[in-house]
């Protein structure tokens, strides 16, 4: 089972970075973090994504900002959870204020993971609150879920991070 659940999620995240490419995102940085591992390893197979990395969350996400801002094309922050999350609201606050497109995929644990009382526990659903143009919290991967569903996901993020106004999105994935 556990084999299993590993090939879905390397699928969904494989699936996930394609289409932020396809959809205009180039820019990718991270913050290295064991929850956003499937993630950051299909980037790194994907080749097409320019890759960033930064040790520190907040120094991350005013380096994504900037280049948004220096391109006007959504820069992918990706992080890990909890707390590694909320590091980044200054930039996402920012970011909001100057309508500059910036989409933030935190990793997160699986819902009975959630909300134990550790600092890597923590909601992260809505943590940039109003913030954001548009939140949403992807489902643990399953197979029942079709594929298109994650493509369609994506396709609204990056949509909703250029309309007007222009902005953050958070994917809590």
């Amino acid at each position: 089972m556990i084999a299993a659940s590993a090939d879905i999620t390397t699928l969904w995240a494989g699936i996930l970075i394609e289409e932020l490419i396809r959809s205009g995102a180039s820019t990718f940085v991270v913050s290295p973090g064991s929850r956003s591992t499937p993630l950051v390893l299909a980037l790194g197979k994907n080749k097409k994504g320019d890759i960033v990395a930064h040790f520190d969350e907040r120094g991350a996400a005013f380096f994504a900002l900037g280049q948004a801002r220096a391109t006007g094309q959504p820069t992918v922050l990706i992080c890990t959870s909890g707390t590694a999350v909320a590091n980044c609201l200054p930039a996402v606050i920012e970011a909001a204020m100057d309508n500059v497109p910036l989409i933030i995929l935190s990793a997160d644990r699986p819902p009975e993971l959630q909300e134990t009382r550790a600092n890597q526990t923590i909601q992260q659903e809505n943590i940039f609150a109003d913030y954001c143009r548009w939140h949403f919290t992807i489902p643990c991967p399953d197979p029942t879920i079709p594929p298109e569903f994650v493509l369609t996901t994506i396709d609204q993020a990056v949509y909703r991070s250029h309309r007007s106004p222009a902005g953050p999105v958070h994917l809590n994935v």
